[in-house]
Formats: C-alpha cells, sequence, structure tokens
C-alpha cells in the first residue's frame, strides 16, 4: 500500500462489535481477567491499551518500520529512549537538537552520569574522533531546528555502524510523509507526535519506531515503568490526525514555497532558511533523501533585534506561539522562546543568533498570509 492508504486503514479496522468505522476510544485504567494473569492482551492502560496497538501500527507503516512505542510527549518518548543507557554512557548529538533534549540531557540526565556531546560534523574527521570514544548513540535531527540544516544520513549511519554506534534520528520536521530514516539506515526514529503528526495543536504526544524486537520491548517496558503513557483519548485523536497527513503536508510545503519566494528578495529581508530553495546550500543533500521540504523556515531580518520583536508581533493570521505542525500559522523567536533553555554562548556557536525568526506555516490560503507579512513589514524599519 502506498502511503495515504495505509494512514487511512492500517490499523484501524470497523469495529468488529458495532461496525463502527471508526473505533472507539478506549477509556478504561483497567481490564477484566478472564483467570488470574490470564487477559485478553492488555491488564492495566499504562502498560497497553487497543489505542496505543492501534496508534503505533499505523505509525510503525508510516515510517516503514516492525514496531513503535507511543509515549505522553515527545520528549516522554526520549526519555524512555534514554533509559536504556547506563551510569557514564554518553551520546554525541550533532548541533541543532531542540532546546528541550538540550534540556533534558544536560540539566536531567547529566546529573546520572550520561553524557551529552554536542559537535558540528562539518569534517567527517571531527565525527570520526567523536565516535571512537565509543558513545552509545549518534544523535541527530534533520532538518533541524530551527536553522533547518540537512545532515546526510545515509553517511553518517556508515560511519557510526564501523564505530558499532546505534543512530537515532528525530524525524518531527520532515514527518514520515517527506522522509523515511529507517530506509537510509538508521536504528530508530522518534517524534514529537504533537508537531505535524498531530496537526492541529491540540495533542501532546511522542512515538519512537525501530526493527528491533528487543529495543520494542525495553521501550514498552520504560513507558510502564516510568508511567510516560499517554491517554487512550489522545491516541484516538492522532490515529484520527494521520489520515490527513499526506494532504497536510503538500499544502504545508506549499504555502511555504510560495513565502519563502515573496521573503528571499524583500529587502528587509537578510537571509532565509529553506531546504526546498535551490538556492539553499542544503538542498542537494535534502533532495537526495527528502521527497518534500515541510512547512518551516527561518528567516533573519535586516532590522535591529527590538524591530524584530515588533514584527513578529503585529500579525494577524501568524500567531506568536511555541510549537509548529499545525494547521494554523505560527511564528516564534527561538532566543526568546523555544532554545531560551540554552546557554546564549552555546547558541551563538551553532548560528542560532537573536535576530533569526521561525515560521511553521499553515494551510491558510497563502495569499492571505502573504497579504499579513507585508502589512507587518510595512510597520517596522
Amino acid at each position: 500500500m502506498k502511503f495515504s492508504t495505509k494512514a487511512i486503514h492500517v490499523g484501524c479496522a470497523p469495529d468488529s462489535a458495532t461496525g463502527a468505522i471508526m473505533p472507539p476510544i478506549y477509556m478504561t485504567s483497567t481490564y477484566v481477567q478472564e483467570s488470574p494473569g490470564e487477559t485478553k492482551g492488555y491488564d492495566y492502560t499504562r502498560a497497553g491499551n487497543p489505542n496505543f496497538t492501534m496508534l503505533e501500527e499505523v505509525l510503525a507503516s508510516l515510517e516503514n518500520a516492525e514496531f513503535a512505542t507511543v509515549f505522553s510527549s515527545g520528549l516522554g518518548a526520549l526519555t524512555g529512549l534514554i533509559s536504556m543507557l547506563s551510569q557514564g554512557d554518553s551520546v554525541v548529538a550533532f548541533d541543532g537538537v531542540y532546546g528541550g533534549t538540550y534540556r533534558l540531557f544536560n540539566s536531567i540526565f547529566k546529573r546520572y552520569g550520561i553524557t551529552f556531546n554536542s559537535i558540528n560534523p562539518t569534517s567527517l574527521e571531527t565525527l570520526e574522533k567523536a565516535l571512537e570514544k565509543k558513545p552509545k548513540w549518534l544523535f541527530f535531527e534533520t532538518p533541524t531546528n530551527p536553522l533547518l540544516e540537512i545532515y546526510d544520513i545515509s553517511t553518517f549511519v556508515k560511519i557510526a555502524k564501523r564505530h558499532s554506534v546505534l543512530t537515532l534520528v528525530d524525524n518531527t520536521f520532515a514527518t514520515p510523509y517527506f522522509q523515511n530514516p529507517l530506509k537510509h539506515g538508521a536504528d530508530i526514529v522518534w517524534h514529537s507526535t504533537t508537531k505535524y503528526i498531530g496537526g492541529h495543536s491540540d495533542i501532546i504526544g511522542g512515538a519512537v519506531m525501530t526493527n528491533s524486537d528487543s529495543m520494542k520491548k525495553e521501550l514498552d517496558f520504560a513507558r510502564k515503568a516510568m508511567g510516560l503513557n499517554p491517554s487512550p483519548f489522545d491516541a484516538w485523536l492522532l490515529t484520527r490526525s494521520i489520515k490527513t497527513l499526506a494532504l497536510r503536508m503538500e499544502q504545508h510545503q506549499k504555502n511555504a514555497f510560495d513565502i519563502v519566494n515573496f521573503l528571499k528578495n524583500h529587502p528587509k529581508v537578510k537571509r532565509v532558511y529553506y531546504p526546498g530553495m535551490e538556492s539553499d546550500r542544503n538542498h542537494a543533500i535534502a533532495k537526495k533523501q527528502m521527497s518534500g521540504f515541510s512547512g518551516v523556515f527561518s528567516v533573519e531580518f535586516n532590522l535591529p533585534l527590538e524591530s524584530t520583536k515588533k514584527l513578529i508581533s503585529s500579525f494577524n493570521l501568524f500567531a506568536l506561539a511555541e510549537s509548529l505542525g499545525g494547521v494554523e500559522s505560527l511564528v516564534s523567536h527561538p532566543a526568546t522562546m523555544t532554545h531560551a533553555s540554552i546557554p546564549p554562548e552555546e547558541r551563538l556557536r551553532i548560528g542560532l543568533t537573536d535576530g533569526l525568526v521561525r515560521f511553521s506555516v499553515g494551510i491558510e490560503d497563502s495569499e492571505d498570509l502573504i497579504a499579513d507579512l507585508s502589512q507587518a513589514l510595512e510597520l517596522v524599519n
């Protein structure tokens, strides 16, 4: 089956009891056992729920994975993953990870003896030296947040495998519609399903996909042991949202192209970061491993910082808010919002300036979004 067919049908058979085309929400904490220890597959919803199973089946299918485990949030999914590490283990990450990821490693798990090292992999020699120290994971996002850097998955996976290091890829920005890291050799894919997979700014969730049976068992255990489960209703909502993922991603991308083409030559714009542009330095690698470019781009304006703040507070349709991937358009200032937990000197090292603005383009009419940008740009100097 192709993507849209899988998104609609996998894990979502009509209800056998009633024939309902949409499955019910199993709002239960516990399940009656036929005899002690003999269940119909579920005993307690922290450990499992039919809505979790349905969502996991479709997510695994879309990422071309054997297994998926759903969690209460993207960071909950990452916490479940980190729980598989031990004191003294280290992780090598590429510059550009989400601010919450940086905070989780450095403010929480560092205290338990797990080391997180962020490097710039522009030199393969730098990566080789880092992997020679035998970290447990090579960890990166592609595209990155918010500079939209693209990392060559297959190249870095090959290097990691030479050193017997697992590769984990955060695929939140691209979604399984535009990119499948497992296809390029990655060992684990994880998502904040809060973003494009949920798509309506009304759910918090996370998921991990893998082809390893043993890892699936460890992740399911971590969810149960640490209480990282979503609610059945949230799992049901995500299953519902996935049915329109392909349609939404196409519109997100179309709108992003329309707006980027408007902004890239505007006199008040210094630089646009979007790998879909042929002029973008990441375009060739992106085109090699992605089938599309999503709806997020970032902009540096030729404006003083205070004028930039005024600009992004003057839109009528672009909401000034955290997060991304919803049907509505959002704008954020990474240095003071999504990445504020990263120390200023580290932000500057990775190129995240105070003047950078990130846009998450929704599925509205692009003409209206461009008109909104125009009116706000006229207000600032």
